[in-house]
């Protein structure tokens, strides 16, 4: 398996298109002398500094792949087999869109996390069947086959890891509150294992997170509204990987965001 490419929009909401080729080579050139040429080779070389080893997938421009009648993936990341997971690092994750009546099986594989992003699925399990709603997240533990069905339509996030997961976990959105986190931002535990976790974090309009470091890998889905992570704006259903070992100079919304995040349970401020 490879790693997803990383995806830059042509959209002009980020900085992304103007690192790459041909305004790349560009900045090998002498920036333009005075303050202003100053700031914004500044500002482009920490672009590229943030933007180096992450991985970001736009919904709006990333082909999904056909999984079976009525039901299809987009795949958001896959680790490159050969080599050791990074703390944190997923094996594999992606969203499954489901048309109404349509159906996927999944193999025993990994831990899994399921977070239903729209509508509604069952989930059939050895151990049962569960109906999950919007927002609703269930972990199963390695080792478990899975089908996954909907009646009226669903987009369900999955994400698969290596270790062992704590226990069968099942977290409903209209049990579980929004506990406060920050000025203008409360988060959600799904579960929690070795200084890692799931979370879903819902922010108000002009929330921000100060400036912070990565112990674990980190996993950015927008659920809802938009976010910046850096110079890139993450709309609904984009997604970020930012390894372990890297950083986030920018994290502010102006329209409000709840966003599934997976990676340090205690964030590393610097």
């Amino acid at each position: 398996m490879t790693t997803m490419p990383h995806s830059p929009d042509s959209e002009n909401d980020d900085l992304s298109p103007l690192l790459s080729e041909p305004f790349a080579s560009a900045w090998d050139a002498p920036v333009a002398p005075g303050p202003l040429g100053e700031r914004l080779g500044a500002r482009l070389q920490r672009s590229l500094d943030a933007e180096r080893g992450m991985v970001t997938v736009r919904r709006r421009s990333h082909t999904p792949e056909a999984l079976g009648d009525g039901a299809q993936g987009r795949w958001l990341y896959r680790a490159p087999a050969g080599r050791p997971l990074r703390p944190g690092e997923p094996r594999a994750a992606l969203v499954i869109e489901l048309q109404a009546g349509a159906e996927v099986a999944l193999p025993a594989g990994g831990v899994r996390e399921f977070l239903v992003m729209r509508g509604d699925a069952q989930l059939h399990a050895a151990d049962g069947v569960d109906t999950l709603g919007l927002r609703d997240f269930l972990l199963l533990p390695a080792g478990h086959a899975v089908r996954l069905a909907s009646q009226d339509g669903a987009h369900v996030f999955v994400r698969e890891a290596d270790g062992d997961a704590p226990a069968r976990t099942l977290v409903r959105d209209v049990e579980a509150g929004w506990p406060e986190f920050a000025p203008g931002i409360r988060r959600r535990v799904l579960w929690t294992a070795a200084g890692q976790a799931s979370l879903l974090y819902r922010a108000d309009p002009g929330a921000s997170v100060p400036v912070h470091s990565h112990g674990h890998d980190e996993e950015c889905l927008m659920v809802q509204g938009e976010l910046f992570l850096d110079d890139l704006l993450l709309q609904q259903g984009d997604y970020q990987l930012a390894p372990a070992g890297t950083g986030h100079r920018i994290t502010e919304t102006d329209t409000g965001v709840i966003l599934y995040a997976h990676g340090d349970l205690d964030l590393q401020f610097t």
